[in-house]
């Protein structure tokens, strides 16, 4: 199989995907399919049903129309443990974060999914309960080095600015050593810096990690200059799918959402 083959295989399959909020209709049969090697972007109006995708594939939201297939799995009904258990991580838009704890402590309570020893071992903390957590902090370390964290680690990360936080939000996402990774506008209330720094970290992830990412942001310089596809919902409907030069000249979405230059 050839490269270009190999990065067009669908990591997970969304088919006719209808959500209800009482009289709001969320998704309305929405169909889309997320690409293994792809950063895709998930673009549109506040409220045009972005987040609520990222919600139906990790589980939080069930929808009442459709399939979501992962490596052949219908994840519609399952329970976000089980979905993170399959490898998919996210962050999330409102940072959701254990605010008491050093941003280390927070890392490795994303790598429980994997540890083999319970509570009672964990306790006692010797022979392979020990080499168990060690073997998981070195994981974590090499996260921390990726997103250049080493002055934080330590932190408590309710005492941290708000770009820092975010920045540990997707570090734990990282830390489940997850296959797809989804990123609720991980640079929203950054200023330009932190947002350059993000932009590269996502890239740095993609390039070393090699697994899809899946993107919700509204910076449209990151998105046309980071994203290889783009996905645009407007009033829960799909309006748009392609490639960014193709987004950035559809009218409809330059009408919706972009707007005139």
């Amino acid at each position: 199989m050839s490269d270009s083959d190999k990065q067009q295989e669908t990591a997970i399959q969304i088919r006719q995907l209808s959500l209800k909020f009482g009289g709001l209709q969320a998704l309305n049969d929405i169909s889309v399919d997320i690409h293994n090697n792809e950063i895709l972007a998930i673009i549109g109006p506040n409220g045009a049903g972005k987040t609520s995708l990222l919600n139906c594939i990790n589980g939080f939201y069930h929808p009442y129309q459709g399939t979501i297939l992962y490596k052949g799995k219908d994840l519609t009904r399952l329970k976000p443990h089980r979905i993170a258990s399959l490898g998919i991580a996210r962050t999330f838009q409102n940072i959701e974060l254990f605010s008491g704890l050093t941003a280390l402590d927070n890392l490795m309570s994303a790598r429980h999914i994997h540890m083999r020893h319970g509570a009672l071992l964990g306790c006692l903390f010797f022979g392979p309960t020990r080499r168990e957590e060690i073997a998981h902090r070195e994981q974590v370390e090499e996260i921390i080095d990726l997103l250049e964290m080493e002055s934080i680690r330590k932190k408590i990360v309710g005492s941290l600015p708000y770009g820092q936080r975010k920045k540990v939000d997707m570090a734990r996402a990282l830390c489940m050593d997850p296959s797809i990774l989804l990123l609720d506008e991980p640079m929203a209330g950054m200023n330009v810096e932190e947002k350059e720094d993000m932009a590269r970290f996502i890239l740095d992830v993609y390039e070393l990690k090699k697994i899809p990412i899946v993107l919700i942001e509204h910076n449209m310089d990151v998105v046309m200059d980071i994203c290889q596809r783009i996905v645009v919902l407007d009033f829960g409907r799909k309006l748009a799918e392609g490639h960014p030069q193709e987004i950035r000249g559809d009218e409809r979405v330059i009408r919706a959402y972009l707007g005139e230059e």
